[in-house]
């Protein structure tokens, strides 16, 4: 597995089990016209987890790959909320306003990881 896959997995398993660890975050990020945040978060959470374990095994990184493009792309709403937020506050700090937003384009190098592992597979 090529090292970018590999950070990709991890960061998707370390994220995925953030979500059970400490939800709170992830509930702020949800678009507000959503319902239910925490099973929402739950859920994310899940597929991030199977996202990697597909990622780590050459027979399934296609499907993984796949399923993480799609992961990616579906949260990017949630991101759009989150950098809406923390730009809208008066007590966040320059340092994370600009973080979030320097954070947004780093979602098309991860969609195109994932992609590049759904085309390695065997």
């Amino acid at each position: 597995m090529d090292r970018d896959v590999k950070a990709l997995a991890a960061l998707l398993a370390v994220a995925g089990v953030a979500h059970f660890v400490k939800p709170e975050p992830f509930e702020q990020m949800v678009p507000r016209a959503l319902p239910r945040r925490r099973e929402l978060v739950h859920a994310s959470g899940v597929v991030e987890v199977a996202c990697a374990a597909l990622l780590a095994h050459p027979r399934t990184r296609r499907a993984g790959g796949l399923a993480a493009a799609g992961l990616l792309v579906g949260v990017f709403p949630a991101n759009l909320q989150m950098t809406a937020d923390v730009l809208r506050s008066r007590r966040a700090s320059p340092v994370l306003k600009a973080g979030v937003v320097g954070r947004l384009p780093l979602q098309l190098p991860l969609v195109r990881t994932a992609l590049k592992a759904s085309r390695s597979a065997r």
